[in-house]
């Protein structure tokens, strides 16, 4: 199995990584900067440069080519202004998604947001960096790939304790970085569900009872 990460030294990136790596799946980090690239080959992994604000649709799935799956995890981040919400956040995943349709991947996984169901129309960051996510993942959605959508709640850099919630409603709350690492772990695995929305937060479940039982 090959995966293609794009946002691969993010801070999810860089942990799915290493977890894909340690049971033989080949990883793709796809970054925007060069010295980014030792941390992506430290854990296993083939980093390439690829600017998706500037990348065209057919460079990207050049990029992606022969991966079983692409997860979207590149995001504007903090202190970035509105406008990179959009060129990030929104149109790099619908960039993302088309170069998965040129390059025939068939599966497609993103992390979104809660609230991104109900985004507010303020022109604050944020409120534009909700709107952001749902129009991509409506794009997604419209989509004819296998897609998983997971909109995790606060995300913090505690461990990982390996127990989630998981549930197709939305619902809020706090999750460690490695366990939404580990539910895109087990959803690249076992390949479902998909073509669905996932809310993610710490909880008390196995992460894989937890999608066993959506499933």
């Amino acid at each position: 199995m090959r995966v293609a990460i794009i946002g691969g030294h993010g801070k999810i990136g860089l942990r799915l990584t290493g977890r894909l790596v340690a049971r033989g799946v080949g990883v793709v980090g796809v970054i925007r900067e060069p010295d980014q690239a030792a941390d992506i080959r430290a854990l296993g992994g083939e980093p390439v440069v690829s600017d998706i604000e500037h990348a065209s649709v057919a460079e990207l799935a050049n990029v992606i080519a022969g991966a079983d799956a692409v997860l979207f995890a590149a995001g504007a981040g903090p202190g970035s202004g509105a406008e990179r919400k959009l060129t990030v956040d929104r149109d790099g995943a619908v960039k993302a998604l088309e170069a998965s349709v040129m390059a025939d991947v068939a599966r497609y996984l993103i992390i979104s947001s809660i609230g991104a169901e109900d985004p507010p129309d303020g022109d604050d960051v944020f409120s534009v960096y909700l709107r952001a996510k749902a129009e991509a993942d409506a794009a997604i959605q419209s989509s004819d790939r296998d897609w998983t959508i997971v909109r995790p709640g606060s995300l913090t850099d505690d461990p990982g304790r390996g127990r989630v919630r998981i549930s197709r409603e939305p619902f809020h709350g706090e999750i460690p970085r490695d366990d939404v690492a580990g539910v895109l772990d087990e959803l690249l695995q076992s390949g479902r569900p998909s073509r669905v929305i996932l809310y993610v937060n710490g909880g008390e479940d196995p992460i894989e009872q937890a999608l066993e039982r959506l499933a």
